[in-house]
C-alpha cells in the first residue's frame, strides 16, 4: 500500500503554531517555517495550508494572510511560474467574494517577485498579520483582472493537472460543518459548546480540530474504489499448449563440500602471489608442486590469469610449466599460449616451452609461431653480446626440438636455414645448419 504523504503530529503543531502567531512579524514566521522545514520538505506543509485555504471558513483572516505569506515566500527564490501554488495565489487575488484586505495583501506579495528588494516589499513582511488588517485602507488599492496576473506571473507556469471524471467523484479532504448553516459565521459564539448542552458534530475546541486536520490531510481525497476484477480465463483450444503447474516435493540435499578444509587452496594462492614477484625458495616451490599434483583443480583457484603469466615464467619457470600442464584442457589455454608467444624471449621462456613440448602435446601452430618469434627477436636485438647469447640459446632449443621429433623440419626448413646462414659465425648456428643438412 502506498504511504500517504501527510504531516506528522509534531510538524502539524509547528505549522499551526505559526498560523496562530498573528502578532509576530510575517518575516519572522516565514523564517521559522524555513528553519523547521528544509527546502526539500516544504511541499507537504505548503500543500496542507493550500487545502485549508480553499475553504474560507477554515482559517481566520489573520491565519489566511500568514498562510498565503508562507506559500509565497517558501518559493520566493525561484521565478513565479515555478511556484507550485501560483495558480491558487492568483485565483485568491482575483476572488471578488474574498475580503479586500486579503486580496490586497496577496497582490503585494505577487509584486515582491518583481520588486527587487524595494522598501515597500520589506515593509510588508515586517508587519504582523493583525497590524496589516488593522491599518488596511481599501481606497488605495486597485485590483487587476485575473488574465493580467496570469500572464504576468504564471504565463509559463505549470499547466492545470488533468482531472478525470472518476477523480472528480472523490470526497474532498475538507467537508463543511453540518451544524453551521450556509451563510453563517462559523466563529460565532452561538456555535460554541455550552455547559450542560448536548454536543454537536461541529462543536468543541476548534484549535484541536485544526491540529488534527493538519496531521491527517492527505495529498489525495477519498476516492471511490476502482474495482478491477480479474478477467476470466479463455477456454483452451485444441491446438493450444496447456500451461502446467507441476508440484514437486523438493528434498534437502547435503552439501558435502560445506566443511571441506580450504586452507590448502589459500596457501597455494599466497605462494603463487609470491611467485609472481620473485623466485620461491626450494621448500615453497616443492609445496606448490605437491599441492597441484594432489589436487589438479587447485590450478583454477590459485589466482593466476593470462596477464600474470609472464611474471611467473620469468621468476619461477618450473611452477609455470606445472600450472600450464594442468590447464592444458582449460578453455583459457589458448589465451595463455598467446601471452607466452608474445612475451619477450628469454632463457626461462624457452625453458618453459621446451619442457611443455615433452610433457604435453602442444599445437603445432603455437610451436611454429614461437620459433618465428625467437628468430625475429635475435635479428632485431642491437646489443651484439646479447644477440650472440640469444642465438646460442635458440640454436640449442631448436636442436632439442628436432632431435625429440617435436617439430617437422620441413615446415620451417627455409626460415631456420636462413637463420643459420645469417649467424654462421656462431658455433651453435653452424652445428644446427649441419643437423639440417643431415636430415635432407
Amino acid at each position: 500500500m502506498k504511504k500517504r504523504a501527510t504531516l506528522g503530529f509534531e510538524d502539524s503543531k509547528a505549522v499551526f503554531g505559526l498560523l496562530r502567531a498573528e502578532q509576530r512579524p510575517l518575516e519572522e514566521i516565514v523564517s521559522d517555517f524555513a528553519s523547521i522545514f528544509s527546502h526539500g520538505r516544504q511541499f507537504i506543509p505548503s500543500f496542507s495550508l493550500s487545502v485549508l485555504l480553499q475553504d474560507k471558513k477554515m482559517l481566520s483572516s489573520t491565519q489566511r494572510l500568514i498562510a498565503f505569506a508562507i506559500l509565497h515566500q517558501a518559493y520566493a527564490s525561484q521565478k513565479p511560474s515555478a511556484n507550485p501554488f501560483i495558480n491558487l495565489i492568483i485565483s485568491a487575488a482575483c476572488d471578488v467574494e474574498a475580503e479586500k484586505c486579503e486580496r490586497a495583501f496577496i497582490l503585494q506579495l505577487l509584486q515582491l517577485f518583481v520588486s527587487d528588494g524595494s522598501n515597500n516589499g520589506k515593509e510588508l513582511l515586517k508587519q504582523s498579520a493583525a497590524d496589516y488588517i488593522k491599518n488596511f485602507d481599501p481606497l488605495v488599492h486597485v485590483f487587476p483582472q485575473q488574465e493580467q496576473l496570469q500572464q504576468q506571473y504564471a504565463d509559463k507556469g505549470h499547466p492545470e493537472p488533468y482531472s478525470s471524471p472518476f477523480k472528480d467523484g472523490s470526497i474532498k479532504n475538507v467537508v463543511a460543518d453540518p451544524d453551521v448553516p450556509s451563510g453563517c459565521d462559523a466563529n460565532s459564539s452561538e456555535f460554541d459548546l455550552q455547559p450542560g448542552a448536548k454536543s454537536k458534530v461541529g462543536s468543541g475546541d476548534k484549535d484541536e480540530t485544526m491540529l488534527g486536520l493538519l496531521s491527517n490531510i492527505a495529498l489525495e481525497g477519498l476516492g471511490p474504489h476502482w474495482s478491477r476484477p480479474i478477467p476470466p480465463r479463455l477456454p483452451v483450444q485444441d491446438d493450444e499448449l496447456v500451461w502446467l503447474n507441476p508440484v514437486d516435493n523438493h528434498e534437502l540435499l547435503w552439501d558435502d563440500g560445506m566443511c571441506v578444509d580450504t586452507s590448502r587452496g589459500a596457501a597455494v594462492r599466497d605462494l603463487i602471489a609470491k611467485a609472481l614477484k620473485g623466485p620461491l625458495v626450494p621448500a615453497q616451490q616443492e609445496q606448490v608442486l605437491l599441492e597441484l599434483a594432489n589436487d589438479p583443480k587447485l590450478v583454477y583457484h590459485c589466482g593466476l590469469t593470462p596477464r600474470k603469466l609472464p611474471e611467473l615464467v620469468e621468476n619461477n619457470p618450473l611452477i609455470a610449466v606445472e600450472v600450464l600442464t594442468k590447464l592444458i584442457n582449460s578453455p583459457e589455454i589458448a589465451e595463455y599460449f598467446t601471452v607466452l608467444v608474445n612475451m619477450d624471449m628469454s632463457l626461462h621462456s624457452m625453458e618453459v616451452v621446451n619442457r611443455l613440448t615433452t610433457a604435453v602435446e602442444l599445437p603445432s601452430e603455437f610451436i611454429h609461431m614461437y620459433i618465428t618469434n625467437c628468430i625475429s627477436s635475435c635479428e632485431n636485438i642491437k646489443d651484439k653480446y646479447m644477440q650472440n647469447r640469444l642465438v646460442r640459446l635458440v640454436c640449442v632449443f631448436l636442436q632439442s626440438l628436432i632431435r625429440n621429433n617435436i617439430i617437422n623440419v620441413k615446415d620451417l626448413f627455409i626460415e631456420v636455414q636462413a637463420f643459420c646462414i645469417e649467424f654462421s659465425r656462431i658455433r651453435e648456428a653452424a652445428a644446427l645448419f649441419r643437423l639440417l643438412k643431415s636430415l635432407e
